[in-house]
């Protein structure tokens, strides 16, 4: 199982972020399977980090083996969405960054990936570029994104990912998030909701 992310894929998150690149394929990268959380578990802070961020997004889960897919075909992989948050440690990210370096460690760390429970396209009115997502913390919405802001659309995300890697049943594409990241601390209390449907809650530890 993959974990797909894709970066810088809202322009508003990237006016927030003072991201300067501009790409016209979509930027991707990688996290470790040892990343995912799930089923409500907590997300312990890790103590290689004192800007521990949030950044909430649309994952989609590939339902069907593909490699090469013609974006008009995308569709057809995958029919299921829920929501995530790509845990980003800010202060290690910014650091090796600015020494030139793969920041990987500061996205793909175990945990990293939180996952909310899935519901079936269809049910949210079958167009995947028509959805809204949000995250509360501490009973406060603190990001709302809208999958029709995005960049690269789902379609296009599939078809690119897929020229470089193989995309099996059960691999998951972090879509992407806009603007409105923010720290977490101990004890706070997150909930996920897609179309207002809540997917994904757990504590902070």
């Amino acid at each position: 199982m993959k974990i797909i992310c894709v970066g810088m894929n809202y322009a508003s998150h990237n006016k927030e972020m003072r991201f300067a690149l501009e790409s016209a394929d979509p930027v991707l990268f990688l996290k470790a399977d040892s990343a995912l959380l799930k089923d409500g578990k907590p997300f312990f802070l890790p103590d290689f980090s004192e800007d521990l961020e949030y950044e909430t997004e649309l994952v989609v889960r590939i339902d069907r083996l593909g490699r090469n897919i013609a974006e008009r075909f995308a569709c057809r992989y995958f029919n299921e969405v829920s929501v995530g948050i790509d845990f980003t440690a800010r202060d290690l990210q910014a650091r090796l960054r600015s020494q030139g370096l793969p920041w990987e460690i500061s996205k793909a760390f175990d945990n990293s990936a939180a996952l909310g429970s899935f519901l079936p396209l269809a049910a949210l009115g079958g167009e995947v570029q028509a959805l809204d997502f949000r995250l509360d913390i501490n009973g406060k919405t603190v990001q709302n994104g809208r999958t029709a802001e995005m960049i690269a659309s789902v379609d296009r995300i599939v078809a690119y990912a897929s020229r470089f890697f193989t995309l099996r049943t059960g691999d998951l594409l972090y879509t992407g998030t806009p603007e409105g990241v923010g720290r977490v601390h101990i004890d706070d209390h997150l909930e996920g909701y897609l179309c207002g449907r809540k997917v994904l809650e757990f504590n902070v530890k």
